[in-house]
């Protein structure tokens, strides 16, 4: 039961966080992006199918990882994953520091590419589960740097 619970409010956590540090107001409005840029309601969507599939992933990986005595490390993985994931939408959103988001990426890409490298140890499938999130961080880590590049320098701006 442990492993269930621990996945879901692991994704909840990071879904409702995530949406609550996303205001999509004028500033974000005002801001040049590429025309690539997929609509704003679509990333609800996505990631709660890769927290989803992620989650699920952990699962997986759980009943192994015990009988090798191995689920701090699992939960390190996860537990690591989750702070630099939530860090990248309070400083792009709130500071309005899309430059700062930028430099946080490749950490947060970095937690998901040892999370599909390090569950391969306990489940195939639960690294493959993974891919999507990864694939996911990437595409948004171009769109970040597109957004600096045809947005920057910023500054920290007032509220509003």
């Amino acid at each position: 039961m442990f492993p269930i619970s621990f996945a879901a409010v692991w994704a909840i956590v990071l879904l409702a966080g995530g949406a609550l540090l996303t205001p999509i107001g004028d500033w974000y409005r005002g801001l040049d992006k590429p025309r690539w840029q997929p609509p704003d309601w679509l990333f609800g969507p996505a990631w709660t199918i890769i927290l989803g599939l992620a989650a699920w992933a952990f699962v997986l990986c759980w009943d192994t990882a015990a009988q090798r005595g191995e689920t701090a490390f699992l939960l390190a993985l996860y537990l690591v994953n989750g702070v630099v994931h939530f860090l990248w939408s309070p400083l792009f959103f709130k500071a309005r520091r899309p430059d700062w988001a930028l430099i946080e990426v490749p950490f947060l890409w970095l937690s998901v590419l040892s999370l599909c490298v390090f569950l391969r140890e306990w489940s195939v499938l639960a690294s493959w589960l993974i891919v999507p999130y990864l694939a996911w961080v990437s595409f948004a880590a171009l769109l970040n740097w597109s957004i600096v590049r045809l947005n920057g320098p910023f500054t920290r701006h007032p509220s509003g």
